[in-house]
């Protein structure tokens, strides 16, 4: 389960990232126009527009480090 890792790391970068959880079947306009096929789907996204994807489950720490790596990436 994906969703605590991404909780712990929306708490320890609080005010650098903003976490926004998506239901597909529920948000089903949202899922095609980021064009999500597999869940869970993970973007990161500056200005509306897509600057990382991850596909599939990553252990907490793994998590932690693709988020920091595309933050320290991505000018604020």
């Amino acid at each position: 389960m994906v969703s605590p890792a991404v909780e712990e790391a929306a708490r320890r970068l609080a005010g650098r990232l903003k976490t926004v959880k998506v239901n597909v079947d529920e948000a089903s306009v949202t899922a095609r126009r980021f064009g999500v096929q597999g869940v869970p789907t993970l973007l990161m996204l500056q200005g509306g527009r897509e600057v990382s994807r991850q596909v599939g489950a990553l252990p907490a720490a793994a998590l932690q480090q693709w988020v920091t790596q595309h933050l320290e990436a991505t000018p604020a």
